[in-house]
């Protein structure tokens, strides 16, 4: 798959979805895939930043992924950046940290989720459960603030 069918099929595969603050979820899967590009990513990085929810929000399927004309590095990635329900943070930081590229798509995530723009829209408390959240997963992972 290209760079741009990968974009398309997120987009239709999110198609419906909103954030927490009622954006169309595409919006953050483009932040996302921008801020990869941004900070050198490759285009295996920018398409896993594309799909690195996909899973996760059973937009898609590990079938569809593991059947997927994508390169193996791509699939890695985003297994690595897809929380398992239950997981502790610790172990599903670990994943990312030890998968080739994972880190870059995380932090472009983190750094999409904790922008103080995005996050003004949200109630105090959710604000500040999330920024908290946020930090903790940027510390685990050894990245300074955004």
């Amino acid at each position: 798959m290209t760079l741009v069918e990968v974009e398309a099929l997120a987009r239709s595969a999110h198609e419906g979805q909103t954030d927490k603050a009622g954006r169309p979820y595409a919006e953050h899967l483009a932040a996302v895939a921008e801020g990869v590009r941004l900070r050198g990513g490759t285009p295996e990085q920018q398409a896993a930043a594309w799909l690195h929810d996909a899973i996760e929000d059973e937009a898609l399927s590990l079938t569809w992924l593991d059947s997927a004309a994508l390169p193996q590095s791509v699939k890695d990635m985003v297994l690595a950046v897809t929380k398992r329900p239950g997981e502790p943070v610790e172990q599903y930081t670990a994943r990312i940290l030890e998968t080739p590229g994972a880190l870059l798509v995380k932090e472009a995530d983190l750094a999409h989720n904790a922008d103080p723009v995005r996050l003004s829209v949200l109630d105090g408390p959710t604000r500040e459960r999330l920024s908290a959240k946020y930090a903790y997963v940027r510390s685990l992972l050894g990245l300074t603030a955004p």
